[in-house]
């Protein structure tokens, strides 16, 4: 997934209401732009960290940029949750994900479940492959070396999707749950319990019911962002 146009350099000064981020740019503009991401974005928004801002097309926005991409260390990590749908859709579209190749129709925010919308819903014509409800998480943390996490606050929602995906696993549908990783330096994988211990235990409820689960890890740059590797889940730490 390229991005349109392309990415502006800068400074971060400070993120704050969970959406906004002050940013100086290379040019010494001083800039308010949208954050994305209703996470805590824990370790993520250093003041003075290097990030990516893309100015916006439609002249009628209130904020004129969209913040993307940041530098936290050697490490590049998108932070805009949004573009995580995408990145999936592109690669299963290209069959670049074995395990979800092969279905003749994607279609995306159906509703499904308790007023609920599933990411991707993959469908086969063949009667005898059931359709395959896909949910995607954005995973932004890591507090270790190589070790990405998720999620980086309790997250009641995230919780309920598990139920609902569980609740159709158990009627017969195929459920995937899939994480895509948004730094380059994640290894391993692995749930934090210690941030959100009713997630942890909503994801095991979920896999003993017949819940899948991938995890990829993405290719990101300035140009664009797009699906890299599978990575290992670990269970326990």
């Amino acid at each position: 997934m390229n991005f349109p146009e392309p990415l502006v350099r800068g400074r971060l000064v400070r993120r704050y209401k969970r959406f906004l981020a002050d940013v100086v740019l290379d040019t010494g503009e001083a800039v308010t732009a949208h954050c994305a991401n209703p996470g805590s974005m824990l370790g993520l928004a250093p003041e003075g960290a290097v990030v990516y801002l893309s100015p916006a097309r439609d002249p009628k926005r209130k904020l004129r940029w969209s913040w993307h991409l940041v530098e936290i260390g050697d490490a590049t990590v998108g932070i805009d949750t949004g573009l995580a749908n995408a990145v999936v859709a592109e690669a299963v579209g290209a069959g670049r994900i074995p395990a979800l190749a092969g279905y003749g129709k994607l279609r995306r925010e159906v509703p499904y479940g308790h007023n609920s919308r599933i990411d991707l819903l993959l469908e086969e014509h063949e009667a005898d492959r059931p359709d395959c409800l896909v949910e995607i998480k954005s995973v932004t943390l890591s507090r270790r070396p190589g070790l990405a996490e998720f999620p980086d606050s309790v997250t009641a929602r995230g919780a309920k999707h598990l139920a609902e995906l569980a609740d159709a696993a158990a009627a017969g549908r195929r459920a995937m749950l899939f994480y895509l990783v948004q730094r380059t330096d994640a290894a391993r994988f692995v749930l934090a319990d210690d941030i959100d211990p009713a997630y942890a235990q909503a994801f095991r409820n979920a896999m003993a019911q017949g819940v899948e689960s991938l995890c990829y890890a993405c290719a990101i740059t300035p140009a664009g962002i797009s699906l890299d590797r599978e990575i290992p889940f670990v269970p326990d730490m």
